[in-house]
């Protein structure tokens, strides 16, 4: 090997230390978003084999059938299911639940969050203690009781506002917007107060404003249960025209599924049609969420 040769190698295993001094984390770079890309495929897996599996026109339940062949992609099992249940009145009827559950959940939660945080009163410790022991209470074991009340005493059967009423207060927004009103400085809210506002201007002009992710993370985790829930709808209401898609989807179930020329597939089919408003509402809201300096208007 000749000097030149010698000297080229030399200066190209310089550059090379140099690199990866310059760039000492790149192999771990790398390798994170291996990880991280196969742990998306991992999550993204049973969400890809609903769609497909609401596309077959024959059942396939292997792990084959997540590759299927074109000849066997249709849609009428969306067709099958709509003509059984009726997808458009069971999404208006979702959302019609959905909406006033988390319109109340908003209302109550931000007054209520706002009264434990900021407001001083007598019994405002044993009211939050309260709160918290509610968080205990499975929802499962209030069903009897509520049922009796709703349907019985107040005469709400059959009735949107009698779906809507049991999930009108959740102590887990309550506990959330208290929180967040908490880490609001207590400047602002004297500031405001010494200008003459009072305290509903001061919630709706200052606080609210300031809690944002708050607001959003509320009405994520509030869709979530009012959307899918189909025991309490159930109970309720008998009336086809009035339940919810996910009612609608556990009564096909357990009457007309063994019926249909695809079972499996006017199911998933279903399960796609109710899973497509909540992906949606998280892509639109996973923006949103970032956090902000809400003591920037505090001067020093």
């Amino acid at each position: 090997m000749s000097r030149t040769e010698i000297r080229t190698q030399a200066q190209a295993e310089k550059s090379s230390a140099r690199a990866e001094r310059r760039h000492p984390g790149r192999i771990g770079s790398i390798l994170r978003y291996v990880v991280l890309g196969i742990g998306a495929l991992v999550f993204l897996f049973p969400f890809y084999y609903m769609v497909i599996g609401s596309l077959q026109l024959a059942p396939d339940t292997t792990l084959a059938g997540a590759f299927p062949h074109p000849a066997n992609i249709t849609l009428a099992n969306y067709a099958e299911i709509n003509e059984r249940i009726g997808l458009a009145q069971g999404l208006a009827n979702s959302g019609i639940l959905t909406m006033g559950v988390i319109l109340c959940t908003l209302v109550f939660g931000v007054l209520a969050g706002y009264a434990l945080s900021v407001l001083h009163w007598r019994g405002r410790g044993v009211t939050f203690a309260i709160l918290l022991l509610v968080q205990i209470v499975p929802f499962q074991l209030l069903i009897v009781p509520l049922y009796v009340m709703i349907a019985r005493d107040f005469g709400l059967s059959d009735s949107y506002f009698g779906m809507i009423l049991p999930f009108a207060i959740n102590s887990a927004a309550v506990l959330i917007f208290r929180q967040y009103f908490m880490q609001v400085p207590r400047a602002l809210f004297d500031a405001a107060r010494i200008d003459g506002a009072n305290e509903i201007r001061v919630l709706w002009n200052i606080a609210l404003p300031l809690v944002r992710p708050a607001v959003l993370t509320v009405i994520l985790l509030t869709f979530i249960g009012p959307w899918n829930e189909f025991l309490w709808p159930f109970l309720i209401t008998k009336e086809a025209t009035m339940q919810p898609l996910a009612v609608s989807l556990a009564n096909y179930l357990t009457t007309v599924a063994a019926s249909a020329a695809n079972p499996f597939g006017a199911v998933l089919a279903g399960a796609v049609i109710l899973a497509i408003p909540p992906v949606v509402l998280f892509i639109v809201f996973q923006r949103h969420f970032n956090s902000s300096d809400i003591g920037s208007g505090v001067k020093g």
